[in-house]
């Protein structure tokens, strides 16, 4: 049995709900709400699913043992290895150390620094947190282009999907909420073009979740 707790509009869960449609695992999802009354990840339920109380959470149950992972590329990661196919990873060590490295620039390097609890504390510092997102995402998305434009074919990695596209796209979606220019990455642009005729990753998107708003 697989449950991921997860919100509509969450980048790092959206990663995990690609790779469940992409790997076809059948799972269960549980809406974890990232703002209404303060924060659902701040209750104490969810506080002992993952100590830092964040989404995504995948619970997984194993011959009777229950285990909570947290942290969307260790989930992946995991997928990966228990899922093994279809892969998200390409064959040869060269490709799957590029694959993590663009999938890194955007775990690590990017989506961090418009993280909703970051952004929620600048503004409580009185920082423009709107310029602060649009400044690390344009500057994120500046350097995955140029990566990317050494190894694309359809996809980030010659045509293969791999880990990098799943985290491409919901950061791109992120890019377009803070009014980041994303002409300007055309690379990306036709990669993430590409994805979405895909139907793992129409079904994973924000608008198809059961806690999406309908108005």
């Amino acid at each position: 049995m697989i449950t991921l707790y997860s919100y509509w509009r969450s980048s790092c869960s959206w990663r995990v709900r690609i790779a469940l449609h992409v790997k076809g695992i059948k799972h269960t999802i549980v809406p974890v709400h990232l703002m209404n009354e303060g924060g659902e990840q701040y209750t104490n339920e969810h506080h002992n699913r993952n100590p830092l109380q964040q989404v995504p959470v995948l619970e997984v149950t194993e011959q009777s043992n229950t285990i909570c992972l947290a942290q969307s590329l260790a989930i992946l990661e995991y997928l990966e290895e228990r899922f093994t196919s279809p892969a998200l990873l390409p064959q040869s060590p060269a490709a799957r150390a590029k694959a993590r490295q663009i999938a890194e620039m955007i775990n690590a390097g990017t989506q961090p620094l418009q993280n909703l609890s970051v952004l929620k504390h600048l503004s409580e510092q009185g920082i423009d947190a709107s310029n602060w997102a649009h400044h690390w995402i344009n500057r994120g998305l500046v350097a995955v282009e140029k990566e990317a434009a050494k190894t694309a074919g359809n996809y980030c990695i010659g045509d293969t999907l791999s880990i990098a596209d799943l985290c491409l796209v919901p950061q791109l979606y992120n890019a377009r909420r803070y009014d980041v220019k994303v002409d300007a990455y055309p690379t990306l642009l036709k990669i993430e073009e590409h994805c979405t005729t895909l139907e793992a990753f129409k079904n994973a998107h924000p608008d198809k979740q059961v806690d999406a708003p309908t108005d």
